[in-house]
């Protein structure tokens, strides 16, 4: 299981670009994802997000699952389709019950589709990636824009991610997003 501990933020291309002006070796991704869920919804239930995403080439299946101190399992590999991550997720160690629930049948729920620019970012014991997202988020044939910040652990300590966090929310004066693209493309297509 890898663990993810991120922090996201609201942006304006203003914020984006001020930020693309100030580091540097941007890497750019087209990402198309598509979220899925039981048809009763037992896993967003759950807290858990499943998704199959296309990054340029590249189809990756991730599972995520919440963690007590406030990060979250990640398990990945790369599928063509979501049975097939599903079965290799469950060789990679991610939850039995989730993927044989996930395995009984899900179905698109939403998605999301938007460049990302990444770049590694140091900080004092380690390093972190810094993404900028934009696009639209799509929910029961609806779209809204996205437009935001991650800043996420890769090595070192969480706390030094944090720091480095709170260095850029006072110089560029951004502010945290709360939910993930998942849950706010799932209130779109609740109608939310």
């Amino acid at each position: 299981m890898g663990r993810e501990f991120e922090l996201k933020f609201r942006a304006t291309e203003a914020q984006q670009q001020a930020l693309q002006n100030a580091f540097e070796n941007f890497v750019t991704i087209g990402m198309e994802t598509t979220y899925f869920d039981t048809p009763a919804g037992d896993l967003s239930g759950r807290h858990v997000t499943l998704r199959l995403r296309k990054e340029n080439d590249t189809c990756i299946c991730t599972l995520k699952t919440p963690l007590p101190d406030g990060s979250r399992g990640e398990w990945e590999c790369q599928a063509e389709d979501i049975s097939r991550g599903l079965e290799t997720l469950l060789t990679l160690g991610a939850p039995e019950s989730l993927c044989r629930l996930a395995l009984t049948g899900v179905q698109p729920v939403c998605g999301a589709r938007f460049t990302r620019l990444a770049t590694r970012v140091p900080t004092v014991d380690g390093f972190a990636e810094l993404a900028l997202d934009k696009g639209i988020l799509l929910g029961s044939g609806r779209t809204i824009p996205l437009c935001e910040i991650e800043v996420e652990h890769k090595e070192g300590s969480d706390k030094a991610t944090l720091a480095l966090a709170k260095l850029l929310v006072s110089r560029y004066g951004l502010e945290a997003e709360g939910r993930s693209k998942f849950r706010r493309a799932m209130d779109l297509a609740k109608g939310d």
